[in-house]
């Protein structure tokens, strides 16, 4: 199995690399994914999605200095709530910065995740930036709860498919909770 994830993190990284999509495995469900400081594979994200720019990503990172990279300030509470959650939880967390403009949404806030499952976090590793992480489908249709349910749209739509727990069900997209640098805490998805 170790074989594997290294050969499918390495075909991933050179996809990422060149600007390109890949569809991947996340610690919740099948995620279209693509480098989160280059706007264009951004830009190519929102097209394939069928999505308006406005509504924003996530962006999936594997540890406190990425999230510094990102955030200048990140409230104590933050850290609080990833150690004590026992689901995937994303964060949205205020004025981010080296990461694609076009990935902030129009309150200056950008929502991120910090995984711990190999793939995703060999592959940041790798990366040294974040990734973003969006689901594997259509705007406004149902999210795929495995991989065999993944749109043929989305399939072609991206660069590289990667072949790791292609027969898995996935769990449920993650909890969202926003906090802003004034400490106020809103859970936006359960």
């Amino acid at each position: 199995m170790n074989q594997d994830i290294n050969q499918e993190i390495h075909n991933a990284h050179e996809v990422i690399k060149e600007g390109g999509l890949i569809l991947y495995p996340t610690d919740t469900i099948w995620g279209i994914g693509c480098d989160a400081t280059n706007p264009e594979a951004v830009a190519k994200l929102y097209k394939l999605k069928q999505r308006v720019e406005t509504q924003s990503m996530i962006c999936l990172m594997n540890g406190e200095k990425m999230m510094y990279n990102v955030f200048k300030e990140i409230p104590e509470v933050a850290w609080q709530i990833m150690d004590l959650s026992e689901n995937p939880t994303t964060l949205i967390l205020d004025n981010p910065r080296n990461v694609a403009p076009n990935l902030i949404a129009p309150d200056k806030t950008l929502a991120i995740r910090i995984v711990k499952d190999p793939f995703c976090f060999k592959l940041l590793e790798r990366m040294k930036k974040p990734l973003v992480s969006t689901s594997a489908n259509i705007s406004g249709q149902p999210t795929p709860k495995s991989f065999k349910e993944i749109s043929p749209v989305i399939l072609k739509g991206v660069d590289y498919v990667v072949n790791l727990h292609r027969d898995q069900i996935s769990g449920k997209p993650s909890t969202i909770i926003k906090l802003t640098n004034d400490s106020q805490v809103k859970v936006i998805r359960k």
